[in-house]
């Protein structure tokens, strides 16, 4: 390609995700650690918003505006859009999973720009979790690196990946949103590119076709969330359309990447099998047999949370009447320590042995990779 026309392809991509970032995020506070600014990343960070409000804190956690503040529940889609947090990250843990990847790495985010419902991370947080960014990306990078170089060659299949280490990067955000505040998500890519044992992998709710221009070389797994459209429409706040995923799934297997399903959370109300069927459908008539040769899917039923219900009806109150089903959910307490709400267990078993019976009817290209 001519200079010009490198340029010009510069251009457009610029204008697209400026475009897309002023509909999902008109940042006009940013809350930051000091030590952000000796970092390259922060002051990169920065120098894409020069009119936001600076405000100096001692911790990302510990913003009393934000977190612990009732009254935020009712900005809550606002703080999302308008709030950034940037902070140091200081624990580099990596923590065994097993479910969607062998190991969770250290996040490089925290909270989301979008507001679905029924996400679990403003449990932590308290009443607001616009995006945190962290902004010292090279150790978390360096962290992820000494893990896999330790571990060394993947001997055995596993129900995560037959060849490679699967290392989960955005199990507190979602890293496609991540891309659109800084250069944090491609310095991931960059790394499991050069990992000869290992990958990384993010589940998923908004199409960043920027993406498409960072090459995996078989080092990425994006897991599109999948919800009917009716449930969608409703739970699925500042997300991306369904249509819109599903059609995203055949580009990025086109430019690289390893693409699963990410059913999660699955929500029962009446109607919920007959949607579930023509999500299936669509699927079925929109994906390549590339695209469905490579897939797999996991399965997730919903987890609830009394307080986050309490949360949300400030809000969104129509959602809680999907989401908030006491005839059918039990208290549950999780390894956390926290008391969540999940679907009864023997009612449980049987509506997950349905949802299998209907992907193996509706999607027999699909393997499940795992589900509860």
């Amino acid at each position: 390609m001519s200079g010009s026309g490198t340029m010009m392809l510069e251009t457009a991509m610029e204008t697209r995700q400026s475009r897309r970032l002023a509909n999902l995020l008109d940042i006009g506070r940013i809350y930051l650690e000091p030590a952000v600014h000796a970092h390259a990343r922060g002051r990169e960070i920065l120098a894409r918003f020069p009119e936001a409000e600076l405000i100096e804190v001692a911790s990302h956690w510990r913003i009393p505006e934000l977190f612990g503040n009732e009254g935020a529940a009712r900005d809550w889609v606002r703080n999302k859009r308008t709030v950034l947090v940037l902070g140091v990250k200081k624990a580099m843990t990596i923590r065994p999973n097993g479910r969607s990847a062998d190991y969770i790495a250290p996040g490089a985010s925290n909270g989301c720009a979008l507001a679905c419902v029924y996400c679990y991370v403003p449990r932590r947080k308290g009443f607001a979790n616009p995006i945190t960014t962290f902004v010292n990306i090279g150790q978390i990078c360096a962290a992820i690196e000494r893990h896999a170089t330790k571990l060394g060659p993947r001997t055995e299949p596993g129900q995560t990946d037959p060849h490679r280490w699967v290392y989960d990067i955005g199990e507190n955000g979602d890293a496609s949103v991540d891309d659109l505040i800084g250069g944090n998500v491609r310095d991931q890519i960059e790394l499991f590119r050069r990992l000869p044992n290992a990958k990384g992998s993010f589940a998923t709710k908004y199409v960043n076709r920027d993406l498409l221009d960072h090459d995996p070389k078989g080092g990425m797994r994006i897991r599109f969330s999948m919800l009917p459209h009716r449930p969608a429409k409703l739970l699925d706040v500042r997300s991306s359309p369904m249509t819109e995923r599903i059609r995203a799934i055949e580009d990025f297997v086109r430019a690289g990447w390893e693409v699963h399903l990410n059913f999660s959370p699955v929500v029962v109300y009446e109607g919920w099998t007959a949607d579930y069927i023509r999500l299936f459908e669509e699927l079925n008539d929109t994906l390549s047999p590339v695209a469905k040769a490579q897939a797999k899917a996991e399965v997730i039923f919903l987890t609830h949370n009394a307080d986050l219900h309490d949360v949300n009806l400030h809000w969104h109150p129509k959602a809680e009447d999907m989401l908030w089903s006491p005839r059918l959910q039990e208290t549950k307490r999780s390894e956390n320590g926290q008391e969540n709400l999940r679907y009864r267990a023997a009612l449980k078993a049987r509506m997950v042995r349905m949802f299998l019976d209907l992907m193996a009817e509706h999607l027999p290209w699909c393997p499940v990779r795992y589900a509860f």
